[in-house]
């Protein structure tokens, strides 16, 4: 089974659905079998490459709200975050544009590191408060994962990668696919958002049934 995956790795919503989904799958009997393919989706392309303003302000104007509810907001992220193991401070976030990380990412699928990758610049900007936009930083998260130093200072240095990401997001446009996460099982049915681990175990088992049901199938003629 294949599960095509699109997030934004500064996207609170989309590390809990990758917790969740994680959860539902380790209980999941045919865990081994499954395969997970992570899809660039980035939720501000045109996002400056470091936004100076702080994470809350930029919140507060970008929906229109005023300081105390943008806060309230975080505060509900990261309590929601804290109880799937995840530690959020999102007041030390160093938002910027994440078109590189995603580069990053693709290179690290090139070299069997992708699910690696994608959790280490999560933990990074959420629970670290690391620039994932800045390529010095970028370069040392991916020696941390096990990629070559010198391979990711080229990738990053250069255009590499970069039609995959435009790639993935040409074919979120054309699914239909406007917020992230979003789940996609066997290239046939979708799931919106970071949705609870027993919805992900329902879906995994329902994808399961039915293929084994067309696998079991008599041959028409």
């Amino acid at each position: 089974m294949q599960v095509d995956i699109w997030s934004d790795v500064v996207c609170p919503w989309c590390y809990i659905g990758k917790r969740r989904f994680e959860s539902a799958l380790a209980e999941f009997e045919g865990r081994d079998d499954v395969r997970v393919v992570w899809h660039s989706f980035e939720l501000d392309p045109s996002a400056p490459r470091r936004r100076e303003q702080p994470t809350i302000e930029y919140l507060a104007s970008k929906y229109g709200m005023p300081l105390a509810q943008a806060q309230q907001m975080e505060d509900n992220v990261t309590s929601v975050a804290s109880a799937e193991g995840l530690t959020y401070d999102l007041a030390n976030t160093k938002s910027g544009n994440s078109f590189d990380a995603h580069r990053l990412i693709h290179f690290a699928a090139a070299n069997g590191k992708q699910d690696e990758m994608k959790e280490r610049l999560l933990a990074a900007y959420f629970t670290e408060g690391k620039a994932i936009s800045d390529a010095a930083t970028l370069v040392e998260l991916a020696e941390q994962v096990g990629l070559d130093r010198d391979e990711a200072v080229a990738v990053l240095g250069s255009d590499a990668f970069a039609a995959e990401v435009r790639g993935d997001e040409g074919t979120a446009q054309q699914l239909g696919i406007s917020g992230v996460p979003f789940f996609v099982f066997e290239q046939k049915y979708g799931v919106s958002g970071a949705q609870s681990s027993e919805v992900f175990a329902r879906v995994l088992a329902q994808v399961a049934d039915d293929a084994m049901a067309v696998a079991s199938s008599p041959p028409t003629h």
